[in-house]
């Protein structure tokens, strides 16, 4: 079993770069010189992609978290354009290589990076709003039109972010919003790395309430840590516990519950607790959940909440990798119902590791939630 762990990801890393290697390279047969050099740099990026991520994600060196991750943006999007291009290769059955190879590793070549270019600049800038309304039966006429902004999944990490930081409030506080709501994976490193990044939420205006809630990246570094910093931001953090908000003589509840993976932590009281969290929920007043992962509403169904807020997806954040989201999570984002529950899944305001969303774009969520 534990040869699995290693031999399994050593497969995939190699077939990875194999594929675009012989799309780009071998096939096209661009003579001697240009095979052997090119063979060279798919040989050096196979070498240096997963040793920059080690030492970037487990040793937090920067620098190299930023060369591994963008090169593993590269190869995932020309291994995935260069599987497509088997299609292509198909509708040329009748031009005779290497034109047709040639043909084929241009096409896949200019795509690629086209999309990488365009996927960097969606990941890099302010995310557009996305506004969505939300009947809920429960809901008091008093607290009608209430609007929640959503954010989620910032991942400030080894890419400064503290201007974008600084314009994603801006764009927030535009919004007016009552409430607004940070649904986890809010950095990536300690407290001290990522601090000058952080701290510009602390100017995030709302009328009624601000909540943060742990995600699982949290749990890769100083979890609580970064709640007491949010805390001391001035954000309410919902760790597996509420609070009443009240306007116009209507009621409702916001409530946090933690990542799973808080639960294996090792830090005491963490892990999700709903029933913790809805301890002092009083009977008949609509409950929005917050709960980093969208399967966390299995159990939010079974204790009739009304509305979970979730990130964790982010859409796949870059083509096709939704595919293999889908297998661990309910929906990669937009609105949905679950019996009596409904979720709206964010697919993230920022990005993780790699600086590129591709068909996947970043966003700000505006909820306006309605009674019926």
């Amino acid at each position: 079993m534990r040869g699995q762990f290693v031999v399994v990801p050593i497969l995939a890393l190699i077939l990875l770069f194999t594929v675009p290697w012989w799309t780009l390279v071998l096939a096209p047969d661009w003579g001697t010189a240009a095979t052997v050099a090119g063979t060279a740099v798919f040989a050096l990026g196979l070498v240096t992609m997963p040793v920059a991520m080690f030492r970037g994600h487990a040793r937090h060196q920067d620098a190299a978290a930023k060369l591994g991750d963008s090169l593993l943006a590269v190869i995932w999007v020309l291994f995935s354009w260069s599987v497509l291009s088997l299609v292509l290769r198909v509708a040329l059955l009748g031009v005779d290589d290497p034109a047709r190879s040639r043909i084929v590793a241009g096409a896949t070549f200019v795509v690629a990076a086209g999309l990488l270019v365009h996927g960097n600049r969606v990941a890099m800038r302010v995310p557009p709003v996305k506004a969505t309304d939300v009947v809920i039966p429960r809901l008091g006429p008093g607290l009608d039109g209430l609007r929640v902004a959503v954010l989620t999944d910032t991942h400030y990490g080894p890419i400064d972010r503290t201007k974008w930081s600084e314009q994603v409030v801006a764009a927030v506080n535009a919004l007016d919003a009552d409430v607004v709501c940070h649904a986890g994976d809010l950095a990536d490193g300690s407290v001290a790395e990522r601090r000058k990044q952080v701290d510009p939420l602390g100017g995030v205006q709302a009328a009624l309430g601000r909540f943060y809630i742990t995600g699982n990246h949290e749990y890769f570094g100083e979890a609580q840590a970064w709640i007491d910093h949010m805390e001391g931001l001035g954000w309410d953090t919902l760790h597996n516990r509420s609070t009443l908000l009240e306007r116009d003589g209507d009621r409702i509840v916001f409530a946090g519950i933690d990542d799973p993976t808080g639960a294996a932590s090792g830090l005491p009281g963490h892990g999700p607790d709903l029933a913790a969290a809805l301890a002092d929920r009083p009977a008949d007043v609509p409950v929005v959940l917050l709960a980093h992962q969208p399967k966390q509403v299995r159990q939010a169904r079974e204790a009739d909440v009304d509305l979970q807020i979730s990130g964790h997806t982010h859409g796949g954040q870059i083509w096709p990798f939704h595919l293999l989201v889908r297998f661990d999570q309910p929906t990669l984002s937009g609105l949905t119902r679950h019996g009596p529950t409904q979720l709206y899944n964010s697919r993230g305001t920022g990005f993780w590791g790699p600086p590129f969303r591709v068909f996947a774009p970043s966003e700000i969520t505006l909820l306006t939630l309605r009674s019926a």
